[in-house]
């Protein structure tokens, strides 16, 4: 293995790709004026940002030799401590999945997946000429994306990450 880079011996390939895929569909986003279209290119890119973070603790995975498909932190912490070993990426990672932009990807991408509760969505009352209009869906639409964050801060988000992963990738050295 010693002829192999890192992003084929750790699989990093895959975490860049998910990142670079964000970066696209903020681009679409940002360049769009419609809003069900925007809102879109924003969800998708969620899903390829927190897709990039799943990937990165796969990655984990692989340089702690570790023989998982689809490793969460709390799996790589495991199986490191009945090897006595703990990893400081894993410890980093969890702070910032209680409380930090991680946190915040997470809640977004849940937010994607699942309904937002009713109590938490304002609704406007529509007048009786706003009941017979087929802009009546695109209303709900509007109102129901009210907690998707836009372009700008999954920008920011994937920046943050970005970093993040650069910074935990120069400190894993080889053991």
């Amino acid at each position: 293995m010693a002829g192999k880079t890192r992003v084929a011996k750790y699989q990093a390939d895959r975490t860049n790709q998910k990142l670079y895929f964000c970066r696209l569909s903020c681009q679409a986003a940002g360049s769009t004026n419609d809003k069900q279209l925007y809102q879109a290119h924003c969800e998708t890119a969620i899903f390829h940002l927190y897709g990039g973070f799943l990937a990165f603790i796969q990655e984990l995975g692989h340089f702690y030799s570790l023989n998982m498909t689809a490793p969460t932190l709390s799996d790589i912490e495991q199986a490191l401590g009945e090897r006595t070993q703990v990893s400081p990426e894993v410890q980093r990672l969890q702070q910032l999945q209680q409380q930090g932009f991680v946190a915040n990807i997470e809640r977004a991408y849940q937010r994607c997946l699942y309904a937002v509760p009713p109590d938490t969505i304002i609704e406007e009352r529509p007048s009786n000429d706003a009941l017979e209009a087929p802009d009546l869906i695109v209303n709900v639409v509007t109102l129901s994306n009210q907690w998707l964050p836009d372009e700008a801060t999954i920008r920011e988000w994937r920046q943050q990450l970005l970093e993040l992963i650069e910074q935990l990738r120069a400190g894993m050295v080889e053991f």
